[in-house]
């Protein structure tokens, strides 16, 4: 089995991996949501804090299968410095106590395998990662060969939600509440713009869209609040959808995939739906308990590292705040 240990950024997470039957024999996560929300946003040093007290509780739920490990495998990068050190340093423990080698996983990768928890892969794959940190579109054709076709040049599909949701004072995480809240109102009530529509590149920005939302918030009061919500999903939606689309004129979709916190938003998996149809793409989404970060998707994509023997030396690994797929 392997053990792996996520906190790269608010969620404190262990879980345990059967290596031949890809079996998720434990798992746990404890999400410090409630202690961030006051902030309108996850405070780096107290994530630390929280994680240098909640993975020691879950660690010790994980001792009957302490003799059964054969590797320890972490998320190294990219997240927060402060709180990829707590799992970090966690794991060169377990690896010097128990005599186990060490697996350094990107958390991306890890986003990627959350399609496949307790089942094989399906490769090659085009994958759209939207979360409060990235949004990008990948080619992956194996664990080894994945490129980043477009990403966005500013604010995360995600993040855009998280500061939205800020401006209304609403609760964080802001992508529940606004698609909650989008629920109630109207949808073309606010003819907001569709960022880079006019331009071929294919890239993202949502800060065009989060400053023209913000000058709505502004001059409107909180019943309009609903409508402004459903304005600005369909617009930060149709933004992904076109460009999309764009990139589907050069490369025709087989495999699709959503990942990452963002993609449990319905809204935006109904109209990815509605744009692979014409292509009779199979549209692949991970089950909502593993959109999030989480280590089950980190023990996934160790298994097939573990099988290529790809362990990090002790003394080399180290945390970094940016991904190099």
């Amino acid at each position: 089995m392997i053990l792996s240990i996520e906190s790269s950024c608010d969620d404190s997470s262990i879980a345990i991996t059967e290596i031949a039957t890809k079996k998720l024999v434990y798992h746990k996560k404890i999400s410090q949501e409630l202690e961030h929300a006051m902030y309108g946003g996850v405070v780096p040093e107290l994530a630390s804090r929280l994680h240098a007290e909640a993975l020691p509780k879950i660690l010790e739920e994980c001792q009957p299968w302490f003799g059964e490990l054969k590797a320890i495998s972490v998320t190294n990068e990219p997240g927060l410095t402060v709180t990829l050190i707590e799992g970090v340093t966690m794991a060169k423990a377990l690896s010097i106590a128990l005599d186990l080698p060490l697996i350094g996983v990107n958390h991306l990768k890890g986003h990627i395998y959350s399609l496949f928890i307790e089942q094989e892969t399906v490769f090659p794959m085009t994958v759209l990662l939207v979360s409060g940190g990235h949004t990008q579109v990948m080619e992956v054709a194996s664990l080894k060969e994945m490129t980043i076709i477009a990403q966005t040049m500013d604010d995360s599909f995600g993040e855009s939600f998280d500061k939205v949701a800020k401006m209304m004072g609403l609760d964080y995480p802001g992508g529940p509440v606004i698609e909650k809240l989008a629920l109630k109102g109207d949808m073309n009530a606010y003819n907001f713009t569709v960022p880079l529509l006019r331009t071929k590149a294919l890239a993202f920005s949502y800060s065009g869209l989060k400053n023209a939302v913000r000058l709505a918030v502004e001059k409107s009061d909180e019943i309009s609040y609903p409508d402004i919500a459903a304005s600005f999903q369909r617009i930060a939606v149709k933004h992904l959808t076109h460009k999309l689309k764009k990139y589907f004129e050069i490369q025709k979709p087989k495999n699709f995939a959503i990942v990452g916190g963002a993609s449990a938003n319905l809204y935006l998996r109904s109209e990815i739906e509605k744009l692979l149809k014409p292509h009779k793409a199979k549209l692949y989404v991970a089950e909502l308990k593993y959109c999030s970060d989480n280590a089950a998707m980190i023990g996934r994509v160790s298994i097939e590292m573990f099988e290529k023997e790809m362990f990090t030396p002790r003394d080399t690994l180290k945390t970094s705040p940016r991904s190099k797929l």
